[in-house]
């Protein structure tokens, strides 16, 4: 498949699987569930019914919602599931939820039973309720309201991937890996990720108290007051002769951006310009399109990324045409660079075109789709595995060409200034120094002479 044909029915698709990054345009799934969904979901309402003994109603638990989730689950998850781990999954999560059925509606015990399902399958396929649902598509338009943090799922807390730039969770210290146990004093550890975030996002102007779990320090609280964020998804600057372009997230339009940034740099700078750095440092990824169209910028051919799902694989193709004009390229990762950014930094680095400097990147490997359920909520499932052009997962991140950790006890940007000397390196116009390969994919550069 091309990567025009790849596009279109990607649509919909999203490489982030971190918390409320989904394509737009997602149309409704109303189908009757098939008879296997509907059994389960009698399973469940039975279960309802039973658990309350003696406070049982004569009206029996509605179930659709449980039914629409289970057959979607079914028919499109990355891989096949067990009917009956599905229902055990369910049932456990219901009772792990509400352990007094009574204390309980119907209403909150299904979602609850739907939740417990998901979360057996992996930690970014969710339920999504109203406002849930409408937050997250809200992220790809650049604009929605909180803390800006992408977060995703761990047992007992959620987990930041990334703040985004200047939002109040990047202005209050948060940083990639730490864990988030509590909001206002209210534990995260039973809470499903799309419940965790609902507590999380308020009116702009509210405040919040997280306890924050970090490595090599006590617990402790920060106060942050929410607000409208809105992302600028790509800045630029010049750095002497060279280009430095900030990409901080895959949201809509990224890809039209960055040309002309790309453009207002080499008019800025002009016949010296050197290069360009990419940075990707705290991005949490966002749309598959974006990622593609960012990566075939830079590309004259050749593989971008593949998926491979249950129901559908994809191939996605560079298309000729290099904006750069093969001017030399380096792009910063590290631990909060995640999903659609690895897809671009796994590609450019694959397929020679650019060095990778900082450190591992995040991890995640795993492309989400978001369906709506028909009452304004909605179900994002992860339906296919994505692989660089070398065959390469990133489930355990992306190695960098050049390890550079960040010194906090530095000043300035060390990764940075090593990506800027690199990048002048590469363009003939800096001192020569050796770089050892850190990852498996050594001959793919060293045929481009970047090894």
């Amino acid at each position: 498949m091309n990567v025009l044909a790849g596009l279109k029915s990607a649509r919909g698709l999203a490489a982030a699987g971190i918390v409320a990054l989904v394509a737009a345009g997602c149309g409704g799934w109303y189908a009757a569930p098939a008879p296997e969904a509907r059994a389960a979901a009698d399973q469940i309402g039975y279960e309802i019914d039973t658990s309350r003994g003696a406070n049982a109603t004569a009206a029996h638990a509605d179930v659709t919602l449980f039914a629409r989730v289970y057959d979607r689950v079914r028919q499109d998850y990355v891989r096949k599931v067990d009917d009956a781990v599905l229902v055990r999954a369910a049932v456990d999560g219901m009772h792990e939820s509400y352990p007094d059925p009574d204390a309980a509606s119907d209403q909150e015990l299904v979602e609850a039973a739907i939740q417990g399902m998901l979360q057996s399958l992996d930690q970014h396929s969710v339920y999504l309720n109203s406002a849930a649902y409408l937050a997250t598509r809200q992220v790809t338009k650049g604009s929605f309201g909180g803390l800006g943090v992408e977060v995703t799922k761990t047992d007992d807390a959620i987990q930041v991937v990334s703040p985004l730039d200047d939002t109040p969770a990047s202005r209050a210290g948060l940083v990639s890996g730490d864990l988030i146990t509590h909001a206002d004093g209210q534990s995260l550890a039973g809470l499903s990720l799309s419940d965790s975030v609902f507590l999380l996002r308020g009116e702009p102007g509210s405040p919040i108290t997280l306890t924050i779990a970090r490595k090599e320090r006590a617990p402790f609280d920060v106060t942050i007051i929410r607000e409208v964020i809105r992302v600028q998804a790509v800045r630029w600057r010049r750095e002497g002769d060279v280009g430095y372009i900030r990409i901080s997230s895959f949201s809509r339009n990224v890809s039209i951006e960055l040309r002309d940034a790309i453009r207002a740099l080499d008019a800025e700078i002009g016949p010296r310009l050197a290069g360009y750095v990419i940075d990707l440092r705290s991005n949490p990824g966002g749309l598959l399109d974006q990622s593609v169209e960012v990566s075939d910028l830079f590309l004259e051919e050749g593989l971008i990324v593949y998926t491979r799902g249950r129901s559908d694989s994809m191939d996605f193709f560079a298309r000729r045409g290099d904006v750069a004009g093969g001017k030399p390229l380096v792009v910063l990762i590290y631990g909060g660079s995640a999903s659609a950014s690895e897809i671009v930094a796994g590609a450019l680095q694959d397929q020679g075109r650019a060095v990778l400097v900082g450190t591992k990147s995040f991890g995640k490997g795993s492309v989400q789709t978001l369906f709506p359920l028909g009452e304004g909520d909605g179900l994002k499932l992860t339906v296919a595995l994505y692989y660089t052009p070398s065959g390469r997962t990133v489930d355990g991140g992306i190695a960098p060409d050049l390890a550079v950790e960040a010194d906090p006890d530095r000043d300035g940007d060390e990764q940075l200034d090593r990506a800027l000397e690199t990048l002048l390196q590469l363009a003939g116009r800096g001192p020569k120094v050796g770089m050892a390969p850190a990852n498996d994919n050594a001959p793919a550069r060293a045929a481009a002479g970047q090894n």
